[in-house]
């Protein structure tokens, strides 16, 4: 082709370029795999093996048992969500008469015996037992019982295993309706109408028998209690929380258990025998036709002729034991959503600063499963709850007014203490001086109600006048102390 050729010739189409890198499938991204299937088509497979080993784990494993404890003490804490009915009359002041019966008759239904069928535990404990099976298994799921033989509040709960409602049952319904593992959907919404429970546990066998064949009893979502956090949309069973930790989990705990193996073989300094032909030595006792000796503190031997000593020293652990562990520790911690000060109770070169920001930081994620648990498990109970107590006579209130008293309800989850009160508490003082911040904002961090603060002061201050006691604080106005300052060197100083 001459020059003039080549000005004529037409100019060849570029190659297309992906506008996303993340998106090649060069050799780098050989084993990037990814699916486009559906959520619940990518759960069903895996849901039962990823409970099974959730559990196994948490049984086993110091760090997965660690971070149920978390989840549990922070989010629910020693006295659960508490209730406090704020319903109003016709002049918007409290009705203090029916408030106060409910609150009292919610106390009374919440010990042990009353609100779970079973009457082992507290509602306080079976608060716990969400929390921790939400965690562990994904999902938790509660049959609410009406009139059960006993209860005088008309009302109980029974706590299910994930494990009843069945994960391998799918199937198109004549009316249109599907059933995906377990879960009847309706055709048009895809709201949630029955649940396909086993009659009894399926896995539960203690020398009765083999089951061959397992019967469904169908239960109106009504009267069921399904929760769990939905990744995507049209999600229908639960994932657990440490699926995506699982592997490291298990590793770290094969690597420490290596590690441990190996600094006990390192401290036995063991060793060999060895001699030009190779044999010549009685020793101790055999091991596989091996001779071996047996070796003791403070003692000396003395080889047999010919025979020389290799000493055996594995060198372990090593230094980068310690910061490998850590960084392993960091990724599990970031996957489960916790810190890893909390998750390694390891508080080593913490300083003020940046233990309160990782606190903070825990704690709205712990708020955030708090509010899910009073949307999802709280309110639904109480609202139930309340119903039965209404009707049954247990709460002595008219049915027309249940919606009030069901409505105008506040859920006080636990609070939490500050990391430096001194620091904090001036804090909250200037913040109130300066009107940044309410009382009420003050006290939610307790997770208590000014309300009741004040009640309480107002019953304190009348009790000291009784008994004449002069009491040496004056806790809100113009005498309130001046907040001390903080010198800003100590402000990151280590704890």
């Amino acid at each position: 082709m001459g020059i003039f050729d080549f000005f004529k010739a037409k100019p060849q189409p570029r190659k297309a370029v992906r506008a996303f890198h993340g998106a090649d499938t060069g050799r780098l991204f050989s084993d990037f795999v990814a699916s486009s299937r559906s959520a619940d088509s990518e759960i069903k497979p895996s849901l039962r093996v990823l409970r099974d080993r959730c559990r196994e784990i948490s049984r086993n494993h110091p760090y997965a048992k660690r971070y149920l404890q978390i989840m549990s003490t922070n989010v629910v804490g020693a006295n659960g969500v508490r209730i406090q009915v704020r319903k109003r009359n016709d002049d918007n002041s409290l009705d203090s008469v029916g408030n106060r019966i409910i609150e009292q008759a919610w106390q009374a239904w919440g010990r042990a015996g009353f609100c779970t069928v079973d009457g082992r535990v507290s509602w306080v404990q079976a608060q716990r037992l969400f929390m921790e099976t939400l965690a562990r298994d994904g999902e938790v799921l509660i049959q609410k019982i009406k009139n059960p033989a006993g209860n005088p509040f008309g009302f109980s709960l029974k706590f299910l295993e994930a494990d009843y409602l069945d994960e391998g049952y799918d199937a198109r319904l004549n009316n249109g309706n599907e059933v995906r593992m377990g879960v009847e959907l309706d055709k048009r919404t895809g709201k949630p109408l029955n649940y396909y429970l086993f009659e009894d546990h399926p896995h539960h066998d203690q020398g009765y028998g083999s089951r061959t064949k397992r019967h469904h009893k169908i239960v109106p979502a009504s009267e069921i209690i399904h929760c769990y956090l939905q990744d995507r949309a049209g999600q229908t069973r639960g994932v657990p929380w440490m699926s995506n930790v699982l592997t490291r989990l298990k590793m770290l705990d094969g690597y420490e258990e290596a590690t441990l193996v190996n600094a006990r073989v390192a401290a036995s300094k063991m060793g060999f025998f060895t001699s030009p032909e190779g044999d010549g030595f009685v020793g101790d006792d055999y091991d596989n036709h091996a001779p071996i000796m047996s070796a003791e503190p403070a003692t000396f031997t003395q080889l047999p002729a010919g025979m020389s000593f290799t000493a055996f020293d594995p060198q372990n652990p090593t230094d980068s034991f310690a910061e490998f562990e850590k960084g392993i520790l960091r990724g599990i911690a970031s996957g489960l959503g916790v810190s890893y000060v909390s998750l390694a109770n390891n508080l080593e070169g913490v300083s003020y600063s940046s233990i309160r920001q990782g606190t903070i930081e825990d704690r709205d994620h712990f708020k955030m499963v708090q509010q899910f648990m009073i949307d999802h498990f709280i309110d639904p109970i109480y609202r139930a709850w309340l119903e039965m107590a209404i009707t049954v006579g247990r709460v002595s209130l008219p049915m027309g007014k249940y919606d009030l008293f069901a409505d105008q309800v506040i859920y006080r989850p636990r609070g939490f203490a500050w990391v430096d009160p001194a620091k904090e508490i001036n804090a909250s003082v200037t913040a109130l001086n300066n009107g940044i911040i309410s009382l009420q904002d003050v006290h939610s961090q307790y997770g208590r109600d000014t309300e009741e603060i004040f009640e309480q002061i107002n019953r304190e201050s009348e009790l000291a006048d009784r008994y004449g006691i002069d009491t040496a604080f004056q806790p809100f106005g113009t005498k309130a102390p001046v907040p001390a300052t903080v010198d800003a060197g100590q402000e990151d100083g280590d704890l």
